[in-house]
């Protein structure tokens, strides 16, 4: 469980484990600290990777984390993971390379090292001998028929009204002020911070939009 109003309470036994956000752990320190998941797509996320200033926004929380330990920093990441039911492949953040070398140390296996070195792109699989389809889903022809809104380069059209999506499910063909047409192939996490994944059609491709911020028309459930 993270860390709640009751867990920061002293208690006599020292011996246990803080596992919290690093918005918790803002004005905290530890003589220990392990950061985990510093991957490509989790940290820095896949929604602050659209703008530089989310960015930026990514890469100060990522300061705090690595400011709360006193003594000594672990820094984690995979090289594969488990995420939507697939396992992939994983590139190790940005962040960790932009740290002087100096101040690490490096206890990756070193076949694991070669292979970073060596940049090859690894391929992703399902876990059961089965490549994945890097390729996003096509769409059906009857689909393709509709005609997609023309991008308005960010500016918001005032007029357009998103409507209630709480009860949005996956297949659901929707529209996009900015992106167009799309259709919903999955949806993931819990209320009200649930988002969705949308394939538009066109030049605008794949999207992961925070469904409580997102304009979209439903078009046909």
């Amino acid at each position: 469980a993270l860390l709640t109003d009751a867990d920061s309470k002293k208690e006599d036994n020292n011996d246990f484990v803080s596992l919290m956000t690093i918005h918790m752990a803002k004005g905290l320190e530890f003589k220990q600290v392990f950061i985990v998941g510093l991957e490509e797509n989790l940290f820095p996320s896949q929604l602050s990777l659209q703008t530089r200033s989310e960015l930026e926004e990514e890469r100060r929380l990522f300061y705090v984390a690595l400011t709360r330990a006193e003594q000594q920093l672990t820094i984690t990441h995979a090289a594969t993971r488990y995420r939507w039911g697939n396992l992939i492949s994983s590139e190790r953040s940005r962040f960790i390379d932009e740290i002087e070398p100096k101040f690490i140390d490096d206890k990756t296996p070193k076949r694991a090292q070669e292979k970073r070195v060596q940049q090859k792109p690894l391929k992703n699989w399902n876990g059961f001998g089965k490549a994945i389809n890097p390729k996003a889903p096509s769409l059906p022809s009857r689909f393709k028929k509709l005609k997609a809104s023309k991008p308005n380069n960010g500016q918001t059209t005032a007029n357009f009204e998103g409507d209630n999506l709480d009860n949005m499910k996956v297949g659901m063909q929707v529209e996009h002020q900015r992106f167009g047409l799309g259709k919903v192939l999955s949806i993931e996490g819990l209320f009200p911070d649930h988002k969705a994944t949308v394939q538009f059609e066109s030049q605008n491709g794949q999207k992961q939009l925070l469904l409580k911020y997102a304009k979209l028309k439903i078009i046909r459930s």
